[in-house]
C-alpha cells in the first residue's frame, strides 16, 4: 500500500512529461541490472564516476544493448575509492555530467525492475540527479540479489549459521565467473547473471547447500 501511494505522489510531483514512461507498466519477464562507481562512499558528499547497465529478458541478458557512461564528478576523488575502481581524476575530466548522462540512463531503464548489488546505494547515488532534474527519485521496483541469495542459501537456516553474502562467495556458489570486478559494466553484467542463476533455482525449488554453523558471520561488500 505505502508503495502505490509513493508511486502516485512521485507522479504528481513529477516535473519533465517526458519522463512519465517510468510509470508505465514495464515489459513483461524484464529488469535491467545498474552499478555505479563512485567517488566514495559517502551518499551526500560523493558522485559517480562511471554507471553501466544491462537489459535482462527472462533467463537471456541481452549484454549487447548494454549501457555504459563516464561521468564527470562534482566531487573530488578520494584515495580509498581510487585503490578500488583505479579511476584518477584525470581519468574521468572527460566525462559527461549527470545531467547530460541520466536522461539516457533513464531512457534505457524505462519502467523495468532494478537489480542490484547493495542496489540501496547505488540508487541512492543516481536519485540525487534525478530529484534536480526532474523532480523524483526513481519508481521503479528494485531487486537485491544479496536478498534472493540469502533466501536461496540461509532462508531456511537455524540460528548460528555463519552467513557470507560477499560477492565472490555468491558467484562461487552460483558456479560464475568473476570478470573485472568494480568496473561498473562488468559489476551489472555479473549481477545480472546472479538474478538470473538465482531465479532459475527458485523456480526449480533448488536451495544452495550451507557448509556446518560457525559463530562468524559476514556481511562484506563486493
Amino acid at each position: 500500500m505505502w508503495l502505490a501511494i509513493k508511486r502516485r505522489v512521485h507522479r504528481y510531483r513529477l516535473r519533465d512529461p517526458a519522463f512519465r514512461f517510468l510509470f508505465e507498466q514495464p515489459p513483461p519477464d524484464e529488469a535491467v541490472a545498474i552499478d555505479c562507481e563512485t567517488t566514495g562512499l559517502d551518499q551526500r558528499q560523493d558522485d559517480i564516476v562511471t554507471v553501466a547497465a544491462v537489459h535482462i529478458r527472462g533467463a537471456r541478458i541481452l549484454a549487447g544493448g548494454r549501457f555504459e557512461a563516464m561521468v564527470k564528478p562534482d566531487a573530488r576523488m578520494k584515495k580509498e575509492a581510487i585503490k578500488v575502481h583505479r579511476l584518477r581524476e584525470g581519468d574521468v575530466a572527460g566525462g559527461r555530467t549527470m545531467e547530460q548522462v541520466l536522461p539516457e540512463l533513464l531512457h534505457f531503464i524505462g519502467s523495468r525492475p532494478l537489480v542490484g548489488y547493495y542496489l540501496k546505494f547505488d540508487v541512492a547515488m543516481i536519485n540525487k540527479h534525478a530529484r534536480r532534474l526532474i523532480g523524483i527519485e526513481l519508481p521503479n521496483r528494485r531487486i537485491e540479489v544479496s536478498g534472493l541469495y540469502y533466501e536461496r542459501k540461509y532462508g531456511d537456516a537455524p540460528p548460528g549459521v555463519a552467513v557470507d553474502l560477499t560477492f565472490a562467495a555468491i558467484l562461487a556458489d552460483l558456479g560464475l565467473p568473476i570478470l573485472d570486478q568494480h568496473d561498473a559494466f562488468s559489476d551489472a553484467l555479473m549481477t545480472a547473471m546472479m538474478y538470473v542463476a538465482l531465479a532459475d533455482l527458485k523456480a526449480r525449488n533448488i536451495r544452495i547447500p550451507r557448509q556446518r554453523a560457525t559463530p562468524f558471520t559476514n556481511f562484506g561488500g563486493g
